[in-house]
């Protein structure tokens, strides 16, 4: 089985966020940031890469996924803060 990636977008500090789940980040990251699929992230200018972890198998990044989601929004700033305080674009650290 591949590798799989939790992510999460913003619009800009405290702002909108998207929380999603790929086994390709980089393309998928591409495809939100050019507005290639439309939706959620298009209409609401989500492009900024803030947070994601990476997990051996698609079906554990399924069920972590799954468990982000269910977060209430002030979990979800905390796990971006952890790691990116200044909500910067991390998308650098997928190179």
């Amino acid at each position: 089985m591949r590798e799989g990636y939790v992510y999460l977008l913003a619009s800009k500090r405290n702002g909108t966020l998207y929380l999603g789940m790929t086994s390709d980040l980089s393309r998928r990251l591409y495809e939100h940031q050019n507005e290639l699929t439309p939706g959620f992230t298009t209409r609401y200018g989500v492009k900024t890469l803030v947070w994601f972890e990476t997990h051996p198998l698609v079906t554990d990044a399924i069920r972590r996924e799954k468990t982000i989601k269910a977060w209430p929004r002030r979990w979800k700033i905390a796990l971006i803060e952890a790691v990116n305080p200044e909500w910067e674009d991390i998308s650098a650290w997928l190179l």
